[in-house]
């Protein structure tokens, strides 16, 4: 059966890929530009580099109306982003590697060269960005620890030499606003130049909490700036400073209590507590780059503070559904947790010139991340947030400091062994030492986890406009502690090997793009998630092995004069081998796994009359069965979204309507079932409906 789907899969994915260029040999197109990325650390042509890589320009961001990371994750096969629980939580899973709650990213997230080192700033809002590069698979030699699933690298837009600036407005169903702007021009000509720009935004929600008659999505307020100064001391040295600030407050943990227990049952959440999340996160960066001839020396010194807080319903109830109150002791219950995350980072690199046929990188990075946690439950009497600091009503309560010092060293080559044949390859050795405290009894305990992280590449150009190639790279994702109290003290590091071979071509004078892999992956000590309400406790666990099989292909077309159809698939079949803790799950699919999905759209721009256009674009979204948990018990039915743009634009300006999910898909992004949250019924987050709005930019 398993042979028999994917040959099926394949067979569509050459139709698909025949139906977007069937019409590109009449064409008299340009073909579409050369995206250049910086995904090893050095530019490159998209095309040449031998990872599966989703890349998106200012202009494709600008015109899939991306602003969000959730956006351009819907656009990526093979990954996907749910939110869940608070403002900033979100599950992230590419390749069937997952994110956890209070557990490292899967995915190394990276903004300006700089590594985000908590898995809450990866979502997040995309203002004035230059570039997005997703990179698919592990990326460990390169990116480090968390790269076990892939990377993630967000380049911001440059200072200019020249003043200019822009400013857009948008407003939507649910009376939700954003505006965003920015100006970027030179101090002293050629030798210091700047770059401020900024956001804000508020929602009203659209996602009603039907017993306290109040939207639980809100957002009460989010904005941030961000500052950038280009200093280009001499004809070799430049140095990059950056600063951001962002404060928000919005709903939280809005899960709905379903009975039925089925994860295909839309309700509605109905807790007697309206959530709450608040927090702001701080940045500073400084990046030096030196010119020394035979290399390029590149330090970035980085400094982050995250801060979010919550409360909200434990027992996702009230006292007319559930009378008999929190596991039948006749109460209800809210809960609440402070966090904060302070690190300080630095990372020295060599780069070798582009121009050689032996080419290096070599460097090595440090991080030191203190991250403060209090979790508390109370017992809710009036219905207000503010009891949770009575301790009179205090049920539960957990604290925990976690300090982390991390070390690396890495290096990578690659090698032209002849004029068409390259061999690459890499090695990263990661150290986490890692210590918790326990703030009420002032018990510590320290563990210590280390991998040695390979890559070698094999990369064959078939044609100046075609390349194969194969693969085996590896990823390491830290191990750490729970919670002081919870039931599993600590949960091991997680390593996986992937074997992959893929293809990158061009076509047709660049107006057909056709790029596919195959891949296979051994995941010793996958990280899982699960909440134990009995204990108030979020905990982490392992699977002792796993195997994972998958599919990719992406294809870009350009049929006609202004005509873009583009269409990617992704499949991912999770197979657990060895389960200790639950062994009867062997043979299982890994939680949140989604066996395949698929994008498709096309998007038009032509000219109406001199100085103004006219576009209009569409993106289809497929997403397979989801299983939720490890015992597979509970499965989300496909789900489809569709997503509509259209709008005419001038030289500098442009006005666009716009509408998502446009067929209100209902589902949910989270749910926990009874088996893994301690309570008599499933709780799940559920997605956004359908929103449309209107939106306008100006350029000067």
């Amino acid at each position: 059966m398993i042979r028999e789907f994917y040959r099926d899969l394949l067979l569509a994915s050459t139709a698909l890929a025949l139906a977007a260029g069937g019409g590109a040999a009449v064409a008299e197109t340009t073909g579409f530009e050369e995206i250049v990325v910086t995904a090893q650390k050095r530019e490159e042509n998209l095309q040449a580099v031998p990872i599966q890589i989703t890349a998106f320009t200012a202009k494709k961001i600008e015109d899939a109306g991306i602003v969000t990371t959730q956006d351009f994750v819907n656009l990526v096969p093979n990954m996907s982003l749910d939110h869940s629980f608070t403002y900033l939580n979100s599950f992230v899973v590419v390749r069937g590697v997952t994110q956890i709650n209070n557990a490292d990213s899967p995915v190394a997230i990276v903004v300006d060269g700089v590594p985000q080192n908590n898995q809450k700033q990866f979502k997040q809002n995309l203002f004035d960005v230059e570039r997005i590069e997703v990179l698919k698979g592990p990326q460990g030699a390169l990116y480090g620890r968390n790269a076990i699933g892939g990377a993630v690298n967000i380049v911001t837009k440059q200072p200019s030499n020249e003043f200019e600036g822009f400013a857009n407005a948008s407003y939507g169903r649910g009376d939700a606003w954003e505006i965003s702007g920015g100006v970027s021009g030179p101090v002293l000509e050629d030798k210091v130049l700047f770059r401020v720009a900024g956001f804000y935004k508020e929602d009203n929600g659209r996602i009603e909490n039907t017993y306290l008659n109040e939207n639980a999505d809100f957002i009460d307020h989010d904005y941030g700036v961000r500052g950038k100064l280009l200093i280009n001391a001499t004809e070799n040295l430049r140095i990059d400073l950056r600063g951001s600030y962002n404060d928000f407050q919005a709903g939280a943990t809005y899960d709905s209590m379903i009975f039925s227990n089925n994860a295909n049952d839309m309700v509605n959440p109905h807790t007697s507590l309206l959530g709450v999340t608040w927090g702001d996160v701080t940045e500073l960066t400084m990046k030096v780059d030196a010119d020394m001839g035979f290399a390029t020396l590149t330090s970035i010194t980085a400094y982050g503070k995250l801060e979010e807080n919550y409360r909200g319903d434990l027992d996702f109830s009230n006292p007319v559904d559930k009378p008999g109150g929190f596991l039948g002791l006749g109460i209800q219950v809210g809960q609440g947790q402070d966090l904060g995350v302070e690190h300080i980072s630095q990372e020295v690199r060599l780069v070798s010139p582009d121009d050689q046929a032996f080419r290096w990188i070599a460097g090595g990075y440090y991080i030191h991340t203190n991250r403060d946690l209090l979790t508390r439950a109370f017992v809710d009497l009036n219905g207000t947030l503010e009891q949770i600091d009575n301790p009179l009503l205090q049920l539960i309560a957990l604290g925990e400091d976690n300090s982390n010092n991390a070390y690396a060293l890495f290096a990578q080559f690659d090698f032209d062994i002849a004029e068409r044949l390259t061999l690459s390859g890499a090695l990263r050795y990661d150290y986490d030492k890692r210590q918790q405290t326990n703030i009420f009894t002032l018990d510590t305990r320290e563990k210590s986890f280390d991998s040695i992280q390979p890559k070698v590449t094999l990369t064959y150009d078939v044609t100046e406009d075609a390349l194969v190639y194969a693969t085996v790279s590896t990823g390491f994702r830290s191990g750490g502690y729970n919670a002081p109290a919870a039931t599993v003290p600590i949960f091991d590091d997680e390593n996986l090997t992937n074997y992959e071979a893929g293809f990158k071509s061009s076509w047709m004078d660049n107006r057909l793009i056709l790029n596919g892999a195959v891949y296979f992956s051994k995941v010793k000590d996958f990280q899982f998630f699960y909440v134990d309400v009995l204990t108030a406790s979020q905990i982490i666990s392992n699977i002792d092995k796993v195997d994972i099989f998958g599919v990719e292909l992406e294809v870009q077309a350009m049929p006609m004069d202004g005509l873009e159809v583009f269409g990617g698939l992704g499949t991912t079949d999770t197979d657990i081998k060895e389960f200790a803790t639950f062994p009867n799950f062997e043979g299982n699919h890994t939680p949140k796994n989604t066996t395949w999905s698929l994008n498709a759209g096309f998007q038009y721009r032509a000219e109406i009359t001199e100085g103004l256009s006219g576009m209009v674009r569409l993106d289809y979204e497929h997403r397979g069965k989801k299983y939720w948990q490890v015992n597979n018990a509970d499965v989300q039915k496909p789900v489809d979204l569709l997503n509509v743009r259209a709008g005419v634009e001038g030289d500098y300006w442009s006005v666009a309507l716009w509408g998502k999910n446009i067929t209100g898909e209902k589902y949910y992004t989270d749910f926990n079932p009874t088996f893994f949250s301690g309570l008599d019924y499933a709780i799940g987050f559920r997605a956004q409906p359908a929103t449309y709005g209107v939106e306008g930019r100006v350029k000067f």
